[in-house]
């Protein structure tokens, strides 16, 4: 007769720990847009701040220029030294990339870190870059056989979410945010946040209802001011979100845009030192100056416009129109100061902010400050945020993937699990 290995208690609680803990991981989804060309967008991130860090250190984290980060959140980057400013922990801010699409999919490969020696892949994926890449996804970037072992000072490639949908959003100019869902969100907050509809959210994302779970990342189109600079320009496709700034034409010029419209402004920079001209030809007119006359017919307006950055050079363009009415001066974003503490924006949170799930009915807010992976793996599985769907360049096309065995309830799954491990005592 053989005997049987005596099963403690206390394995079937390791047991049930350890499957919880894969439930948990396979409910988190990531948007993705699948891609089939070379082609690329500026694309924004939205990275919280893990511990305080100045402007230039959280630049080097996804290899930007530090005045490109400030621009783009209407940082004013006229204080002194403000390069070296140091940003509170905790704090939202937006990160300009570029977007490429890569093995078929839309992401940013652009960005390397350097490990230090307290670094695991989880603590790279979850604290420094804010839960915007997974474990898994940079030991599959960087072909880690054992993530346990990290050589101190290895280079690793951190593959990062975006998309772009040829730049619109219904047929108007955007810029898509890839936005880290928390514990306390709920798509009509972002939605509200972010000035629009929960329709349109659900659209881009490809969501069949609003719920949503801490460490989903969300693509969010913002409304965008689109340059029309011609294809061999160095800036070419430059596109500035509503309500702040892009640095560009190396550095000599700034463009902006809103309120009020979706036309981008640029004007010499408070930072340009050593320029090509800025004046059009045949015109005393500089980049961003206006000129208006009254007549009988209605206004003559003529600008000098910025064309683009070719081969050092700036371009420029002089444009005359007649109008109905003369414009007034030109309206700019509101710049804020440099932040010295962080807090959350909760004009539209709800007090407590439910979230739905998924079946017409809410809950009360996770209070854990897990952050679910998203690209968890289970043996027969494909990996979640792996591409899926055909290659097309519009939002209806995106996927937004969720393990089959989210669509399983949990708790069935921990009853079957219960009477497996019950059945070999």
């Amino acid at each position: 007769m053989v005997n049987k290995k005596p099963f403690h208690k206390t394995h079937i609680f390791l047991s049930l720990l350890v499957f919880t803990n894969v439930a948990l991981l396979v409910t988190s989804k990531s948007t993705i847009e699948p891609c089939a060309n070379s082609d690329s967008c500026n694309a924004l991130l939205g990275y919280t701040v893990y511990t305080e860090l100045k402007v230039s250190e959280v630049a080097s984290l996804f290899q930007i220029d530090p005045i490109a980060l400030l621009t783009a959140n209407a940082i004013d980057i006229s204080y002194p030294d403000v390069e070296n400013h140091i940003l509170p922990s905790q704090l939202f801010l937006k990160i300009p990339i570029v977007c490429s699409c890569v093995d078929g999919i839309r992401k940013s490969v652009s960005t390397h870190y350097k490990t230090r020696p307290s670094d695991t892949l989880a603590s790279i994926a979850d604290s420094i870059y804010s839960g915007l890449v997974s474990a898994d996804q940079i030991r599959e970037a960087n072909s880690i056989s054992d993530p346990s072992v990290l050589d101190v000072g290895q280079t690793l490639v951190v593959p990062l979410p975006c998309t772009c949908f040829n730049g619109t959003d219904n047929s108007l100019p955007a810029i898509y945010l890839s936005y880290v869902v928390t514990p306390v969100d709920t798509l009509a907050w972002i939605a509200a946040r972010y000035s629009t509809t929960l329709t349109d959210l659900m659209n881009v994302n490809a969501m069949g209802s609003t719920a949503i779970k801490a460490g989903d990342i969300l693509a969010i189109p913002l409304p965008a001011c689109a340059s029309n600079f011609p294809r061999y320009a160095a800036d070419y496709g430059l596109i500035v979100p509503n309500g702040s700034y892009a640095i560009t034409a190396s550095h000599c010029l700034q463009c902006s845009c809103g309120p009020g419209n979706l036309n981008l402004y640029c004007q010499p920079a408070s930072l340009a030192v050593s320029c090509s001209s800025m004046q059009c030809r045949n015109s005393n007119l500089m980049v961003g100056n206006v000129t208006v006359q009254q007549s009988g017919g209605g206004c003559n307006v003529t600008s000098c416009n910025y064309g683009g950055f070719v081969n050092g050079s700036i371009i420029t363009t002089l444009s005359t129109s007649l109008q109905p009415r003369c414009p007034g001066a030109q309206k700019f974003p509101p710049l804020i100061a440099p932040p010295t503490s962080a807090i959350r924006d909760t004009t539209f949170a709800p007090s407590p902010a439910p979230q739905s799930d998924g079946a017409g009915g809410t809950g009360t807010p996770k209070s854990s400050s897990l952050v679910p992976s998203t690209t968890s793996m289970l043996p027969g599985l494909a990996p979640i945020g792996g591409p899926a769907g055909s290659a097309s360049g519009s939002a209806s096309d995106a996927c937004s993937l969720i393990n089959p065995l989210a669509n399983f309830p949990t708790a069935v799954l921990l009853l079957l699990y219960v009477k497996f491990m019950m059945a070999i005592l």
